[in-house]
């Protein structure tokens, strides 16, 4: 049997296909649900997504789930626990963000806050080189979630994440996937 045509970022490795094939793309709402989505994205900042996605459940669970409230509560004892947590990126910068975004999420709607700046109509790419690192509509929303005391959230990041949970739809012409949801 022949494999469907992907997008070429993805490898034969089984997580990148679940998560290209399942997840990528396809709209994610909800606070906690959101704030995952931007948590991860922060860390593969300069990383690989495949160790990312390798991580996800170390992630989860050292991050009560992504529950808003739960890693607003998160002190300094728990920076320190996550900081000797393996099975996680330990990157103080990086995990102290993901608390104060955590802080900030409490004072907006998150979900909300950022499917404003949704671009259902950006052009269908055909290639790899036709999908931006970054656009005047990720540049905005970095802005206004930096505004709102969120950090690690450039327009670069901003707009993985908007590519993530379906903001846009960057899947490649040829891709199956694309025109399925």
């Amino acid at each position: 049997m022949t494999e469907p045509t992907r997008c070429g970022w993805v490898s034969s490795a089984p997580e990148y296909i679940a998560y290209h094939d399942e997840e990528w793309g396809r709209p994610v709402t909800g606070d906690d649900r959101v704030f995952e989505r931007l948590c991860l994205e922060a860390f593969q900042s300069g990383l690989s997504w495949i160790t990312i996605l390798r991580k996800r459940e170390n992630f989860r669970s050292a991050f009560a789930d992504f529950s808003i409230p739960a890693v607003a509560a998160f002190g300094a004892a728990d920076v320190e626990r996550l900081l000797a947590d393996t099975g996680i990126v330990r990157n103080r910068a990086k995990i102290e963000a993901v608390v104060a975004n955590a802080r900030a999420a409490l004072d907006v709607d998150l979900s909300d806050l950022i499917w404003k700046h949704a671009n259902p109509g950006a052009p269908v790419p055909r290639t790899l080189a036709d999908v931006p690192p970054q656009t005047p509509g990720s540049k905005a929303l970095a802005k206004e979630l930096k505004a709102n005391g969120f950090r690690f959230v450039g327009p670069t990041t901003a707009y993985a994440l908007m590519q993530a949970i379906g903001l846009v739809n960057d899947h490649l012409e040829d891709c199956w996937v694309r025109g399925t949801y």
